[in-house]
């Protein structure tokens, strides 16, 4: 099926895409201007599709995807890609894991047989397991244990969802990264890694009908071996009052505090309302937060604001940070707070609003200027919403939006008693 762009969609990508048999979804890109191809295979599984006894497991699967398939010898995946010229990498969010490469355009059967290969088989010992378990502790230990405020995500989901499985953290935690067996591996493998679980999406220099016989060839004999997919529901109790910790017992160089507030999911009209928002909010000097708390009340040294969007509701963003190691939080929460209060009440000006859209038009339009960049885009629209054609409107989705609009997000969603606050002081000798 062709899909042509509207032409009014600002930096639109043209696809074509179609279902294999078995029912891996397929979304090709023709992209002539440079000899490579992009190859992104995102499969619909993240850490919320974890139980709490095997939290970050999703992650830890990813890195031991790399470790061996039916035709790939251990730590040989890396090397096929790098010495063809090319590169390759992969990530894990809540709600998905994705995998790719960028390759010489030549080397297009290279990539589809490495990744056909590790969906149709893969290949793990025990000590694979062990040295990819130590890998993943140690990235927490880095980027979360050891590091200033490296605990604040932690924390803070566990105040901001109380029974959807977004409670815990992508990377897991220590006893229960340590706990997984070749058996746990073995049995997530079987349940999500299948072709109908996935999107794989080819974007770069190639001819259409070749790239679908090439498809066919690697991945048409890919067995489905599931059917339909039990998800985690969306069951969240509404939030009446805050939510609040205090942390002293942690080395941070200055006093910070930290709010969420729920909001809906990716893609809804508020969600984009509210992402809006937090860039009048706090990108740039000239914005609200970093006028009121920086420039006139001078309380804190760094103040910002931001969504994180996820495929069932998520969080909006605020954090300030103190000037001195002795700053008092208190000024600091009552500036925004004050922010925040004049915006439910009279929302924002058609100048801040056009300033913000100018800046989300040139970022996601950037965004796809590289096959990689348009091969993540359109794997991502197709995964969360069915509907790969959402890649080019949600540009014109986030032009349509008005100053009423990001009022009534506002006046809904970031209301005192539905914040969580996590605040972080320096330990007192």
């Amino acid at each position: 099926m062709q899909n042509p762009p509207n032409q009014q969609q600002t930096g639109a990508i043209t696809f074509s895409e179609y279902d294999l048999p078995n029912g891996l979804h397929v979304i090709l890109h023709e992209d002539h201007k440079a000899p490579i191809v992009c190859l992104n295979i995102a499969y619909h599984v993240g850490s919320k599709n974890e139980t709490p006894e095997r939290a970050g497991f999703a992650h830890l699967f990813e890195h031991l995807l790399f470790e061996g398939s039916q035709n790939v010898k251990r730590g040989e995946f890396d090397t096929y890609i790098t010495q063809a010229g090319g590169y390759d990498n992969a990530y894990t969010t809540e709600d998905k894991t994705n995998y790719y490469e960028v390759l010489p355009a030549h080397q297009i059967e290279l990539g589809l047989w490495l990744e056909s290969d590790r969906m149709l088989e893969f290949t793990l010992g025990e000590e694979s397991l062990r040295t990819q378990k130590d890998v993943v502790k140690e990235e927490k230990r880095e980027r979360y244990d050891n590091a200033p405020y490296g605990t604040l995500s932690e924390r803070m989901m566990r105040l901001a969802y109380k029974k959807f499985p977004y409670k815990w953290t992508v990377i897991g935690d220590m006893a229960t990264i340590e706990a997984a067996t070749l058996t746990d591996v073995k049995d997530f493998y079987n349940t999500f890694y299948s072709p109908s679980n996935a999107v794989l999406v080819l974007c770069g220099d190639f001819k259409s009908a070749d790239a679908k016989n090439m498809i066919e060839k690697f991945f048409g004999g890919i067995p489905n071996q599931n059917g339909h997919l039990s998800r985690p529901l969306y069951n969240e109790d509404e939030q009446l009052s805050e939510r609040r910790e205090t942390v002293t017992n942690e080395a941070v160089p200055l006093p910070a505090v930290f709010y969420t507030y729920p909001m809906p999911q990716e893609g809804t009209d508020e969600a984009i309302a509210l992402d809006l928002l937090t860039d009048i909010l706090s990108t740039g000097r000239s914005s609200r937060l970093y006028q009121k708390l920086v420039y006139t009340d001078q309380c804190a040294s760094e103040v910002s604001a931001y969504v994180d969007l996820r495929e069932m509701p998520g969080l909006v963003w605020f954090y300030a940070v103190g000037n001195e190691e002795d700053s008092e939080i208190a000024p600091m929460e009552i500036a925004i707070e004050k922010v925040l209060s004049e915006i439910r009440t009279t929302g924002v000006t058609e100048i801040e609003l056009q300033k913000a859209k100018n800046k989300t038009e040139v970022r996601l339009v950037a965004s796809r200027v590289t096959t990689s960049g348009k091969a993540d885009q359109l794997a991502h629209a197709r995964l969360f919403f069915g509907d790969t054609s959402l890649a080019n409107s949600i540009i014109d989705r986030y032009l349509s939006v008005t100053t009423d609009d990001i009022r009534k997000a506002a006046a809904k969603y970031l209301l005192p008693e539905k914040k969580c606050t996590v605040v972080f002081l320096p330990p007192k000798e």
